[in-house]
């Protein structure tokens, strides 16, 4: 018994909790508790794979953009985001999750097509996140360099 979700099923899903998010993308509250919830959820599902490692990610641009760190985003893709994860979490599913396996399919349908949809936000949040990670060099820290390469040198 194959049961499959294609990806205009997964569209439709998705674009019902974009409508919901949009309201509640207004109330960080709401989504702080609806990112700690997906982290639980995500900790049940055997197997991740490719498609969906972007979910941490995901997590964290969205917590940055809930506490105005990052602001370099779509509201809209914030919300398609947030509709997906209330489908993930909250949604009478196609298929119930009480089901081994197979419950989990239009779940995961609905998050990787917004994590697909959302792939180049994604991208440039982890390298703005990356650039803020990285110490600045300053003059002092270069002028430490420049003592340790001199008594490494002997000099």
């Amino acid at each position: 018994m194959g049961i499959t979700i294609g990806e205009g099923q997964a569209k439709t899903l998705l674009e019902k909790g974009t409508l919901q998010a949009q309201e509640l993308v207004q109330d960080p509250s709401k989504v702080k508790e609806l990112l700690a919830q997906l982290e639980g959820k995500i900790k049940e599902v055997p197997v991740i794979g490719e498609t969906l490692s972007d979910i941490p990610v995901m997590i964290s641009m969205i917590r940055s953009y809930i506490t105005g760190e990052y602001a370099e985003i779509s509201p809209k893709v914030i919300a398609s985001l947030v509709g997906a994860m209330l489908y993930l979490l909250k949604r009478e599913d196609l298929i119930p999750d009480s089901i081994p396996v197979l419950g989990l399919a239009d779940d995961l349908a609905v998050m990787g097509l917004a994590l697909k949809l959302s792939a180049p936000e994604l991208k440039t949040y982890s390298g703005w996140k990356a650039a803020r990670e990285v110490p600045e060099r300053t003059v002092e820290s270069d002028e430490e360099y420049a003592v340790s390469d001199t008594e490494e040198n002997g000099l």
